[in-house]
């Protein structure tokens, strides 16, 4: 079977984590398995077993050990080496495998996969059609374009289902992802490219932002560790305003300048610098790249 294990970081922290981020959420019971057990996968599993799932219910597969030890301390036994061997039974496929693979690993799942089983990909770039054909034409498709944030229960991700795709089968893969975050269902997958430039890639444009703030902190003289305390917690207090709220960023934003103060002075350089056209330009340029992998993959 294709593919190659990712390395576990420190696992008890880890699923500390997993287990604290994701307290307080449902999700219905169906059967699941998981092809592929790498980063997205064991955030995923932890999410369902923290709210409540039966880990009984959960199978997934991997070429090699590297991510079973993670998932047997969140209680699955049904874990193997063979792809078909967890999927023939579920309800739910879920295929976290990396896109290059994508097309193997599909064909070979086309000779245990059923017309009314669902399959969700999480894999960025490969078309739902492309996946469908390579599925011999059968199960339900739904593309799912995630974030990294999911390894704490706070990501935020775009669904996208085949017109095929029942009632029944949206709602277990609403209830799948939102064991790691929110969840957008956009009606066109084409809009999933405009998913990767907002939330999918975003991450990273936080993280470099932060990054410049915190090197500028250390050069005022800020230590590191308060330098980034201070930013992260900015970030996700910022965050939090925005997300709880009905009032838009820019109204935000006004907020907090007081006239001639400190912070206006701040927000002036940023516009002065292009701001807005350095962002557009970034997810343009995201938007654009994201449409070429899927056309190379497709």
């Amino acid at each position: 079977m294709p593919g190659k294990d990712e390395a576990p970081g420190d696992q008890d922290v880890y699923c500390f984590a997993l287990i604290h981020s994701f307290q307080g959420k449902s999700v219905s019971g169906f059967t699941t398995a998981f092809i592929g057990a790498g980063n997205m996968s064991r955030s995923i599993i932890g999410g369902l077993i923290a709210a409540g799932v039966d880990a009984d219910s959960i199978s997934a597969s991997n070429p090699g050990e590297g991510p079973f030890e993670e998932l047997r301390r969140l209680g699955l036994t049904r874990l193997a080496h063979s792809n078909l061997s967890v999927a023939e039974a579920a309800d739910v496929v879920v295929l976290a495998v990396k896109p290059q693979l994508m097309r193997e690993v599909c064909e070979e799942l086309a000779a245990v996969i059923r017309e009314d089983q669902l399959v969700v990909s999480v894999a960025a770039g490969v078309a739902a059609d492309s996946l469908h054909q390579w599925l011999g034409g059968k199960a339900e498709l739904v593309r799912c374009m995630p974030n990294t944030p999911s390894q704490l229960g706070e990501g935020a991700s775009g669904l996208f289902a085949r017109a095929s795709v029942s009632a029944v089968n949206r709602q277990r893969a609403e209830d799948i992802m939102r064991a790691v975050g929110l969840i957008r269902w956009v009606e066109e997958e084409s809009l999933l490219h405009a998913v990767t430039a907002v939330a999918g890639s975003a991450p990273a444009y936080f993280f470099q932002f932060m990054e410049a703030m915190i090197a500028e902190a250390q050069r005022m003289g800020l230590d590191e560790e308060s330098a980034r305390t201070l930013c992260a917690q900015t970030c996700i207090g910022a965050g939090r305003m925005l997300a709880v709220g009905d009032v838009s960023a820019a109204e935000l934003r006004r907020r907090v300048c007081s006239p001639n103060g400190t912070t206006e002075r701040a927000v002036a350089a940023f516009s002065a610098a292009g701001i807005d056209k350095i962002v557009s330009k970034a997810m343009q340029d995201c938007y654009a790249r994201s449409e070429e992998i899927s056309r190379e993959l497709s």
